[in-house]
C-alpha cells in the first residue's frame, strides 16, 4: 500500500494578491470566493456583480465590498474602468458566454464555471473572444484537481500501465440531489436551463476521459439513454400532485418533499434561498404545500432532461472510452477503471483510493497489485475546489499553469464530445468530431 499525500499548488513566490470580482453570487461563486477568506494574502475580492439584491448585499458584508463597487448587471460593471485582474463567473449556464464576453473586452481575466457554454457555437465563439483580448480564460473543471484524479493521472503519464486501450467511468446521483437539481429544480427542463444533465452535471467526467488520453483526440461518439423513469407513465398507485397535499404514499415514498427538505433539511438553501435560515418547519411545510416547485411529486413534474444516459466514445488512435450516467442511486459515486498495454488502473473518487494491477506471469501468480492511498480532503469534488482556486492565483499571477490545469481552448474537446452525445441520443446514430471541424 502507498499513501500518497495531497496535491498543493503554491501561489508564485513574491506576488501580491490578486483582486477579483465576483460575478454571480450564487453557491458555486461565493464557493469560490471563500479562499480570500482564508488566504487574504493571495486573492481580495473587490467587486460583485449579481442582479439579486440580497445576494449582492450578502457578498458585500462577507468580503468588505465597497458600495460603488457592487454592480446588478455585467453591463454596468465594465462601464467602469477596470480596478481588478480577473473575475469569477458563477452565473448560471445559459448566462456564461453572453457574461463572459464583455469581461474579457474589458480587459478581465476569467475563471469560469462549467459548462463553459450551452451549445458548440457558444464555446467557440467565447475563445474567438479570448484569442482576440489575448485574455486566459480557466474552466472550473475541478474533478482535475481532485487527488484521485490528478494522482492517476500522474501515473498514467508515467507509462505505469502503458498506453490506454480502453476506460470505464460512471457517475452515479444521489436520489435527492437528483430530485432538486434535475427534476423539481434549476436543470430539470432543458428548454428553460438550456443545458442538458450530461452537459451540466458529467461534463466533468467527459474531460477527465478526454485528460487521460492527452491530447489524442476523440474521433466519434454514440450514445443512448433517455427519461425513463421519472414520468407520469412511471407514477405509483396512490401518488398525488404534490407530496403534502394529495399524496396517499408519502409516508414511504422515498422522494417525499417533506422528508428531503423538512425532516432531512436538505437543500434548504436551494429550495429556500436567501431566507432558508429563518423559516420555522411549519413554513416550510405550507411553502411545500402551495407555490414552492420542490413541493411536486417527483413524477408529475415538467422535467424533460435525461434521467441516464451512457456514451461510448472511439479515439483517433483506436481507443475507446465508455461513461455512464446514473440518475437515482442511494449515494454519490464516481468510479474508473482504465485498462492499457500493461496492466490497470482501478478505484472510486469517495473511497479514496485506487489500485494498480500488472501482469505477473510466474508460477503461482497471475498478477501484482499496488493500492494507492490518497491522504486526501473530504471536500467538495474530493478536494480539488481549493487546489483549483490556488493554481488559477498562481496563473494570474503570471505563474505556470500545473499539468491540471485546464485552460477553455483544452476544455472545448470534452464539451464537444458532451454535445455530440446528446446528438446521438436523439437522432440514433454516430457522431463524428469532424461535424463540428467548420466551428473549430
Amino acid at each position: 500500500m502507498v499513501s500518497v499525500e495531497t496535491q498543493t499548488v503554491t501561489p508564485s513566490k513574491g506576488s501580491k494578491h490578486i483582486k477579483v470580482v465576483l460575478v454571480g453570487a450564487g453557491d458555486r461563486g461565493m464557493g469560490y470566493a471563500t479562499h480570500a477568506l482564508r488566504h487574504p494574502d493571495e486573492m481580495k475580492i473587490v467587486g460583485v456583480v449579481d442582479p439579486d439584491p440580497a445576494r449582492r448585499q450578502r457578498a458585500a458584508e462577507v468580503h468588505g465590498i465597497a458600495e460603488e463597487n457592487c454592480f446588478d448587471s455585467v453591463e454596468a460593471f465594465v462601464r467602469v474602468p477596470r480596478f481588478a485582474d480577473a473575475a469569477i463567473n458563477g452565473t448560471m449556464d445559459p448566462l456564461h458566454v453572453q457574461t463572459s464576453i464583455p469581461l474579457l473586452r474589458a480587459g478581465y481575466d476569467i475563471l469560469l464555471e462549467k459548462p463553459i457554454g450551452t451549445s458548440a457555437e457558444e464555446i467557440v465563439t467565447l475563445e474567438e473572444e479570448a484569442k482576440k483580448h489575448g485574455r486566459k480564460v480557466m474552466i472550473c473543471h475541478v474533478l482535475r484537481y481532485a487527488p484521485f484524479y490528478s494522482e492517476i493521472r500522474r501515473r498514467i503519464a508515467d507509462g505505469e500501465i502503458g498506453d490506454i486501450i480502453s476506460m470505464y467511468a460512471s457517475e452515479h446521483i444521489r436520489y435527492h440531489h437528483m430530485a432538486v437539481s434535475y427534476i423539481r429544480g434549476k436543470w430539470s427542463n432543458q428548454q428553460h436551463s438550456k443545458t442538458s444533465m450530461l452537459i451540466a452535471k458529467s461534463c466533468h467526467d467527459l474531460d477527465i476521459l478526454a485528460w487521460m488520453k492527452s491530447g489524442i483526440a476523440p474521433k466519434r461518439v454514440s450514445s443512448f439513454g433517455g427519461l425513463t423513469h421519472f414520468t407520469k407513465e412511471q407514477a405509483p398507485a396512490g401518488s398525488g400532485e404534490r407530496c403534502l397535499v394529495d399524496c396517499r404514499i408519502e409516508a414511504s415514498c422515498p422522494y417525499s418533499a417533506q422528508k428531503h427538505h423538512v425532516e432531512m433539511n436538505l437543500w434548504a438553501k436551494y429550495v429556500w434561498p436567501g431566507k432558508h435560515e429563518s423559516m420555522t418547519e411549519e413554513e416550510k411545510r405550507e411553502s411545500l404545500k402551495t407555490d414552492s416547485p420542490f413541493g411536486r411529486c417527483v413524477w408529475r413534474c415538467d422535467n424533460t432532461v435525461a434521467d441516464h444516459q451512457s456514451v461510448s466514445i472511439e479515439f483517433e488512435d483506436g481507443s475507446t472510452a465508455v461513461f455512464n450516467l446514473v440518475g437515482n442511486s442511494p449515494m454519490n459515486h464516481r468510479s474508473l477503471h482504465i485498462n492499457g498495454t500493461k496492466g490497470e488502473i482501478q478505484g472510486a473518487l469517495e473511497d479514496g483510493a485506487f489500485v494498480i494491477r500488472k501482469y505477473d506471469a510466474r508460477q503461482g501468480r497471475e498478477y501484482t497489485e499496488e493500492r494507492v492511498e490518497l491522504n486526501a480532503s473530504k471536500g467538495m469534488h474530493g478536494g480539488g475546489d481549493s487546489i483549483l482556486i490556488k493554481d488559477f492565483v498562481r496563473i494570474i499571477q503570471g505563474g505556470e499553469p500545473s499539468p491540471n490545469t485546464t485552460s477553455l481552448e483544452d476544455s472545448i474537446t470534452s464539451h464537444l464530445v458532451g454535445f455530440a452525445a446528446d446528438r446521438s441520443m436523439e437522432e440514433g446514430r454516430w457522431v463524428y468530431l469532424t461535424e463540428y471541424r467548420d466551428l473549430t
